[in-house]
């Protein structure tokens, strides 16, 4: 039996040549891909408006304390064109074993209860976080073809590279990790 070639737990970083406008200059966090399809998060596309304290504001979740408060300040995040209200954390691992929690790769997890929002403003829950609304996903085979089609460029990423990078500059950042000079990409794909 084959093993599936998953490119679960990397990035996907959007070609010149992608032709959506929903995912230009995307860099997407793959959180599923089997034969079955492709799930992820667009890690570089913060909401404008809205911090992760904002929306546990609205969750009736304030938080307890000002370092708690502190912590929140960062933008959530606009995580793909699908159930856009529908929220999503990824992070590294904590303590708590909870409900709604996969494992992505070694070190990154993925929760979509909201036990995860409910320790965050209590103060407690995993040290490295992201918020995001909404998610991408693809049909079987769907990304595999995009990729071929010269639409992404699959990346490899460490949690440091995922949670400690700026959203807005994530896109340079997992070019740069590959050795590719922004300026240097064509919408063009080819092969010579």
């Amino acid at each position: 039996m084959d093993v599936f070639p998953s490119l679960a737990g990397q990035v996907l970083i959007a070609m010149p040549s992608i032709g959506d406008a929903r995912f230009e200059r995307t860099v997407i966090y793959l959180c599923v891909h089997d034969a079955d399809g492709a799930m992820g998060l667009i890690v570089n596309r913060p909401d404008p408006e809205r911090t992760v304290a904002k929306v546990l504001d609205e969750l009736g979740m304030a938080a307890d304390d000002e370092a708690g408060a502190e912590r929140l300040s960062s933008r959530v995040l606009v995580g793909g064109p699908v159930e856009k209200t529908r929220g999503f954390v990824l992070h590294t691992t904590d303590d708590a074993e909870r409900e709604g929690t996969v494992a992505v790769s070694d070190n990154i997890y993925l929760t979509t209860t909201l036990d995860v929002l409910r320790d965050l403003s209590a103060g407690r829950g995993p040290e490295h976080f992201l918020l995001a609304l909404g998610f991408a996903n693809w049909d079987a085979g769907q990304l595999d073809q995009e990729i071929l089609q010269n639409a992404w460029l699959p990346s490899p990423v460490d949690s440091e590279g995922l949670f400690e990078t700026p959203p807005e500059l994530h896109y340079a950042a997992s070019l740069t990790r590959l050795g590719v000079d922004l300026h240097q990409l064509s919408p063009v794909a080819g092969r010579g």
